[in-house]
């Protein structure tokens, strides 16, 4: 039951959790029960402290391949991939459709696992964590949008983007700090625009609205990176423009590690640096 007398079931909160990588403000947590077993959260727990300067790596990828079975066929889609992200960087990834763009960025959120290949984060190797380890690493430094929102038709806008913290804390500890999240949440739906949604569900808002909204429930813990997937896909030239200024403005003002990616040439122009995915192979523009 949330606070606003919403009953949601455990297995539709995880699935939020685990597939769209939604972010958890850990400065903002009081401690709770450990979501993975200890061996699994020591892998990552270095990352916790880790201290970087600006052009130092924040995600190192290296030799990354991954292929597809369809029926008895294999069909290879990542055939080496080596990348580095900049502490900071605002990076698109561009390429033709169906070269593995979306593949890529699920392997970095952890959402998929490669077939050979290493993907670092602060120095910490990620893709062999277990399940629940990757839950902790999403829940804690990642935050994702996708092309197709996935916010919770059952929640209004504030409502999905407190989510991550119901997941996150259980219903004592969230009831015990509501305030400081709703408070938080709500500066956060300011920010993009929607302090006059708020109550507003998904069905009564606009493609962009909905897509600030995903962006302010990825937000709310304040990732290390954001990890977009064609955020401005399914909205038209102007609302799409909006929205990768909301993007340029959190990675300058916040230093917020952007990695986006699109198939439009101008929306990828707006970033720092782009590469492009040929052929399985990522190459510098």
């Amino acid at each position: 039951m949330n606070d606003h007398g919403i009953s949601l079931a455990a297995s539709d909160l995880t699935s939020v959790s685990t597939g769209a990588g939604l972010a958890v403000d850990r400065r903002h947590l009081a401690p709770s029960p450990a979501v993975a077993p200890r061996h699994v959260t020591t892998a990552i727990q270095g990352a916790e402290h880790a201290i970087e300067s600006p052009t130092d790596p924040v995600m190192r990828v290296r030799g990354l391949k991954k292929s597809y079975r369809r029926g008895v066929h294999e069909i290879p889609v990542l055939g080496g991939v080596d990348l580095e992200i900049g502490s900071g960087e605002f990076l698109s990834i561009v390429g033709q459709s169906g070269c593995g763009k979306s593949t890529l960025l699920h392997l970095l959120g952890t959402l998929d696992k490669p077939d050979e290949g290493e993907i670092h984060f602060e120095g910490h190797r990620i893709d062999n964590l277990d399940p629940a380890g990757c839950d902790v690493l999403r829940n804690k430094h990642f935050g994702m949008i996708f092309q197709f929102y996935h916010l919770l038709p059952e929640l209004n806008a504030l409502q999905n983007v407190l989510t991550p913290l119901m997941i996150s804390n259980g219903l004592i500890s969230y009831r015990r700090h509501r305030r400081r999240f709703r408070r938080r949440a709500m500066e956060l739906l300011e920010m993009v625009g929607l302090s006059h949604r708020l109550r507003h569900k998904p069905r009564e808002l606009s493609g962009g609205e909905m897509q600030r909204a995903a962006i302010a429930r990825a937000l709310i813990a304040n990732p290390r990176v954001l990890l977009a997937d064609e955020p401005t896909g399914n909205l038209d030239k102007t609302t799409g423009d909006e929205i990768i200024r909301i993007l340029r403005r959190l990675n300058r003002e916040q230093n917020l590690t952007i990695v986006m990616v699109t198939h439009d040439a101008a929306i990828a122009d707006s970033a720092d640096r782009q590469v492009c995915l040929v052929e399985g192979h990522v190459v510098e523009r």
